[in-house]
């Protein structure tokens, strides 16, 4: 029955070997080996002690035990070199060291243990150890260190650990049956035979368990000092009791008692040598990671560039010293990479600047990346030399940027601030900032250095964005009116509202100053509404006065592409009785150039309600011909540059520009209104290129509504103006429908009622 087992046993060791590749497959050969040598010692011993007979030893018998003894201990040997090389327990040097240490630990517990008690209750002192045990002095080491192999496995081996811990016992337990087994031989004790062979029958099966565990990695305990303390304590303390109980039960010390003490004391030391030096490294890894993550904290994961954290590091340490300075870098246009070519290319350009940055740059130079498509280079040079550096750097990164087989071409713009600009880090940052920003209104692509006068500029606008919020609740906005006249005889048949802003701190401010911060913070929407409402309430009255006038707006773009905006306008001419013909809503050239077929679309909804459209400074550079076809638009207003550029000519004053805007105007069927009239010769220019309205300093600036309303009063009634041929006048009314006795008819309204309800 044992030779079946151990049969058994070996034969799955051998197949186990055959399937295992990699490191786990040297494990298996070596169990394989063990367990066929220990499996055939056992039989060859069995076989040798029936021959034997039972009796005191003899040479036959010695040398019979001495073979057995040897045969088991190679085969342990291999047992235990094979449970060390299975990855999950050994697999690595170290780590077959630190085991074969902690198992020479427990083993010499457990020698001593079992010395001191044998010392005591079975071999009295005075008899000492019988001879025969000599035979089993080897495998009962062995047996003990595998015992402990064992429970380090057990304890310390990655979870699952039972597989481990029953290879160990499996080994102990064959050590244990070999050293039985040649004491039983030794001494001619048939039984004993027999029951050590059993032994062996069961502890290789039980190291044939190892076949069934999956592979897995050697690994080291994670917690050091916890694996270089722990594992000593309960072996020590059992060597402690256990030398209290000998020493009281009247024993001494001989040389197996020393020499498992002084194995015990040697493994601790070595181990703990091993743990101590273990310690320093962990230490050291995490000092070199933590050294590792904090670099990573301070770099950019894209470029390689420092980042945010490492640029203030940087400057930090230098800025309060020698003179440093601060570039600014922004790439003009990269949005454009991104929607066009996708978010690859455009980290690809990013990489690329990043390399290009650290191409051009100095080894002390800092160049980061701050976010987005943001640089910024931190160099310890004066502001001569860093300007040198930036214009340098405007070439290197305008470059173009060869990526898939294509061309990519952009442009940076530099702000540039020097650290004797600033007290602090802060303040040089946004010194930096300041530059940087008008280097990009100032046309891009170029280097702006710091001045005082952009922090001036910079208050300025705050204060002028913080408290045009409020204006209108404050009653600060108002508008002004400026009359547009028929020529030739001046009589005023329009005005166009303009706003106003009378601060009572900054004073008055002008429109060219904040209408574009209303704009590009998005509160022209509120505003541009207040101004539509005001604008139909002062028409509504002079209208129910009798005169015959109309008002033009101005229209931002944000307004006109608003999805309410045409709602917003019916509204307002429902709300005040308005007829629509006498509203003219102005558009600026510039809204063409950004989107023109949703322009037109929002012009065409709008002419649609009756109110006419005009196109305002007509001649600035944006709109074309085949534009100007396309735009649904009534009238055509010449931009003043225009009007202004009159010279003098052999037959008086000359404005070839205006008369070919006002044959254009006129062929297209449109309406011309000649801007920026200041000197009587702008009126004889016009006058000859046959515009027939005009508006300007010449004829009067804006102002208040009451003094146009005085005007008005005092103009002559209109005069019903033939056509150029002479033929009567055109059945399209030009300022709105009139009643036949010549009121318009639009009733009294009223104002306050009606200034509440809109």
């Amino acid at each position: 029955m044992t030779a079946v087992t151990a049969a058994a046993g070996v034969t799955q060791l051998l197949a186990s070997a055959r399937r295992r590749t990699g490191p786990a497959r040297l494990g298996h050969r070596l169990l394989a080996a063990g367990s066929a040598l220990a499996g055939v010692t056992a039989v060859g011993g069995v076989a040798v002690a029936l021959t034997l007979p039972e009796g005191p030893p003899s040479v036959d018998s010695v040398a019979a035990a001495t073979g057995v003894s040897a045969g088991i201990v190679i085969a342990v040997l291999l047992l235990l070199a094979g449970v060390l090389s299975l990855p999950g327990i050994g697999g690595t040097p170290g780590l077959i060291l630190r085991h074969g240490l902690d198992a020479v630990v427990a083993a010499a517990a457990v020698w001593y243990v079992g010395w001191a008690l044998l010392k005591v209750h079975v071999f009295p002192f005075e008899r000492g150890l019988p001879p025969p045990s000599a035979q089993a002095l080897l495998p009962a080491a062995l047996a003990a260190f595998a015992f402990g192999l064992a429970v380090v496995c057990a304890v310390r081996c990655p979870a699952p650990r039972h597989w481990a811990g029953l290879a160990g016992a499996g080994v102990a337990l064959t050590a244990a049956g070999g050293g039985v087994l040649a004491s039983g031989l030794c001494e001619g004790r048939n039984g004993l035979v027999g029951g050590a062979a059993v032994a062996v029958g069961v502890g290789l099966p039980m190291v044939a368990l190892v076949s069934r565990a999956r592979d897995r990695p050697a690994e080291l305990d994670a917690n050091l000092v916890r694996a270089g303390t722990a594992y000593a304590f309960l072996p020590m303390l059992a060597m402690s009791v256990a030398a209290l109980y000998h020493l009281m039960a009247g024993g001494h010390y001989d040389a197996v008692g020393l020499v498992a003490g002084m194995l015990e004391g040697l493994a601790l030391a070595g181990r703990q040598f091993f743990a101590l030096r273990d310690v320093r490294r962990y230490a050291q890894r995490l000092a070199e990671r933590e050294a590792h993550f904090r670099e990573l904290a301070h770099t950019d994961p894209l470029t390689g560039l420092a980042n945010r954290r490492g640029l203030l590091r940087a400057m930090y340490a230098t800025v309060g010293g020698p003179p440093c300075v601060l570039l600014g870098l922004d790439l003009d246009g990269f949005k454009n990479v991104n929607d066009m070519r996708g978010h690859d290319v455009g980290d690809a350009v990013l990489v690329e600047v990043g390399r290009r940055l650290r191409a051009s740059l100095r080894p002390d130079d800092v160049p980061a990346r701050l976010g987005g498509d943001e640089f910024a280079v931190f160099m310890p040079a004066d502001p001569a030399e860093a300007r040198r550096v930036a214009e340098r750097l405007l070439g290197v990164l305008g470059q173009p940027y060869e990526l898939g087989g294509s061309s990519l071409f952009l442009s940076v713009s530099i702000g540039l601030a020097s650290g004797a600009s600033a007290p602090d880090v802060p303040t040089l940052l946004r010194n930096t900032d300041l530059a940087l920003r008008y280097a990009k209104q100032r046309g891009k692509s170029r280097v702006e250095p710091y001045d005082v006068a952009y922090d001036r500029l910079l208050r300025r606008r705050s204060t002028i964005e913080h408290e045009l919020r409020r204006a209108i609740e404050r009653g600060e906005l108002r508008l002004a009116y400026q009359p547009v006249v028929t020529l030739p005889s001046v009589r005023p048949v329009g005005a166009e509202a303009l706003l106003r802003w009378d601060h009572p701190e900054l004073g008055a401010v002008s429109p060219e100053e904040f209408v574009p911060i209303a704009e590009e913070t998005g509160q022209i929407v509120p505003i541009g509404a207040w101004v539509l409402r005001q604008a139909c309430h002062r028409l509504s009255l002079w209208l129910a006065a009798g005169h015959d006038v109309w008002v033009s707006v101005n229209v931002s773009p944000r307004e006109l592409h608003a999805a309410d905006y045409v709602e917003r306008v019916t509204g307002a001419l429902r709300a005040h009785r308005v007829p629509p013909q006498r509203l003219v809503l102005e558009v600026t050239e510039h809204a063409v150039a950004t989107d023109l077929a949703e322009l037109v679309r929002r012009l065409r909804a709008l002419r649609d309600t009756g109110v006419r459209i005009a196109l305002d400074d007509f001649g600035a550079g944006y709109s074309s011909l085949g534009q100007l076809r396309t735009l649904p638009v009534d009238i055509l207003k010449i931009d003043q540059r225009l009007v202004a550029d009159v010279a003098a000519g052999p037959g008086g004053a000359e404005a070839p520009l205006v008369d070919i805007g006002v044959r254009l105007g006129h062929k297209l069927g449109l309406e011309v209104i000649a801007e920026g009239m200041a000197e009587p010769r702008h009126r004889i220019a016009v006058e000859r290129a046959g515009c027939r309205w005009g508006q300007g300093w010449l004829f009067g600036g804006a102002v208040p509504a009451e003094h146009l309303e005085a005007r008005l009063a005092a103009s002559p009634p209109p005069l019903v103006p033939l056509q150029r041929d002479g033929s009567p006048p055109a059945s399209r009314p030009a300022a709105g429908p009139v009643s036949p006795s010549g009121a318009h008819q639009v009733g009294q309204v009223d104002s306050g009622h009606e200034m509440r309800k809109s």
